[in-house]
């Protein structure tokens, strides 16, 4: 067993250098987190900041149309084509130019539908500009190193990054009036400051070159990627946007400090999505095996369940360890126990699909999933007014949603020995 074990660390070296690396900087960005979590969480209201959580989702979704979804093909070039880098940064940047308008008119909509009698629309427009071009371009220069093989530059990225995010929340803690209109402009700056630095000094020294037969031909790949990215994130932050429409801001801060809990738990599963993503990309017939797909998953769940338990057991012994306003929502974390488990197997699935070329199945699946969970949420919220049954009814709305995925998501890749990547 022993010797096996050697045989496969061997085997996979450079994989495992390449997790550590990402879990290195994951661990820092965790900490780092969780500092900025506090700050911020118990310097709003639980009003405001289930406004501001509720605003940054939006973003996040908005953030995905920019440049089309080019990113997917950037990405593909830095992993195996990196002497074309320059070429699609210039289509990139091309994108983005031409994206911007679509995104504006998508945020106006967004705050005029949800926000329009809660939020001024100043204050929603720093947190989707530091969303949406900020912290998306910090996010593009991360993915490019990571595809160039500069894993531990992009994990020092990430931890930059959040580093000055952490530190324009406490010094809005300290020195500011602690609204919404004001933290906004702290967001916008820290986030503007993480995009300049991840420029300057992260990304790769190409020169710029246009060819648009290139993008063309790329086109279709990008524009689906971008839907599928879209869809992705709209079931995976359109809870938050349902919880403030139907319970309030109150229930929505209360609802958006428990998910922020469970986030903080998964990021090291995603430093292992990302690995696993470039693996499958250079060698798929590893999803062949029934025994590969059932270790992996299981993997995930174990890893994610663990995580929140570990979470809920600090809490459970330190309950006003993170603040005052978290420690409201502190006792209803172990009553989503197993949520971390299925978000974080929903996104492997859409993780195996891009990474085995499948982009426009992808996107039906996650719009599929962004109905169903729009459905589902809707009917527990407005089943249930007590909070701890509708959190505790959540592990059996993402278990159907989990099912819905690895049914479709599998049956998708049943074809995979036919069709190379």
């Amino acid at each position: 067993m022993i010797v096996r074990l050697r045989h496969l660390a061997s085997a996979n070296a450079a994989i495992i250098r390449a997790y550590l690396s990402m879990v290195g900087g994951s661990a820092g960005r965790l900490v780092i987190s969780l500092v900025y979590f506090i700050a911020i969480a118990n310097t709003l209201s639980i009003s405001e900041f289930g406004l501001f959580a509720t605003a940054s989702a939006c973003g996040i979704m908005l953030s995905r149309l920019l440049a089309f979804g080019f990113v997917s093909p950037l990405y593909r070039i830095a992993t195996v084509k990196t002497r074309l880098l320059g070429v699609y940064t210039a289509g990139f940047l091309g994108g983005v130019v031409l994206s911007a308008p679509v995104i504006a008119l998508a945020a106006w909509a967004t705050h005029a539908l949800i926000f329009s009698d809660q939020m001024q629309l100043a204050s929603f427009a720093k947190i989707i500009v530091a969303e949406v071009l900020c912290w998306r371009i910090m996010e593009i220069v991360v993915i490019v190193s990571y595809g160039t093989n500069r894993f531990g530059s992009g994990s020092v990225l990430v931890v930059v990054a959040t580093a000055l995010k952490t530190v324009a929340a406490v010094l809005f803690a300290w020195l500011s009036d602690a609204t919404l209109a004001s933290w906004g402009w702290y967001y916008l700056a820290a986030n503007g400051l993480a995009a300049v630095i991840a420029i300057l000094f992260f990304y790769p020294r190409v020169r710029l070159r246009w060819k648009l037969a290139l993008y063309t031909r790329r086109w279709v790949d990008a524009v689906s990627v971008a839907g599928a990215e879209v869809l992705f994130y709209v079931q995976s932050e359109l809870d938050k946007v349902l919880v403030l429409s139907l319970g309030g801001p109150e229930t929505a801060g209360i609802y958006a400090i428990i998910m922020r809990l469970v986030d903080l738990t998964a990021l090291p599963v995603r430093a292992f999505l990302t690995v696993l993503t470039q693996k499958l990309m250079r060698a798929s017939a590893m999803l062949n095996s029934l025994k590969n797909r059932i270790l992996l998953e299981g993997v995930v769940a174990a890893v994610s369940t663990a995580g929140l338990l570990g979470m809920a057991g600090f809490l459970w012994l330190f309950p006003n360890a993170l603040g005052k306003n978290v420690a409201v929502a502190a006792p209803l974390l172990i009553f989503v126990a197993l949520v971390p488990a299925f978000r974080n197997l929903i996104e492997y699935h859409s993780e195996l699909l891009y990474a085995t070329g499948r982009t426009v199945v992808r996107m039906m699946i996650l719009a599929s999933l962004a109905v169903m969970k729009a459905l589902l949420l809707a009917y527990v919220l407005g089943l249930h007014t007590d909070v701890v049954i509708w959190v505790e009814l959540l592990n059996a709305a993402f278990l159907v949603l989990y099912l819905q995925s690895a049914l479709m998501t599998y049956r998708a890749l049943r074809s995979i020995k036919k069709r190379p990547i």
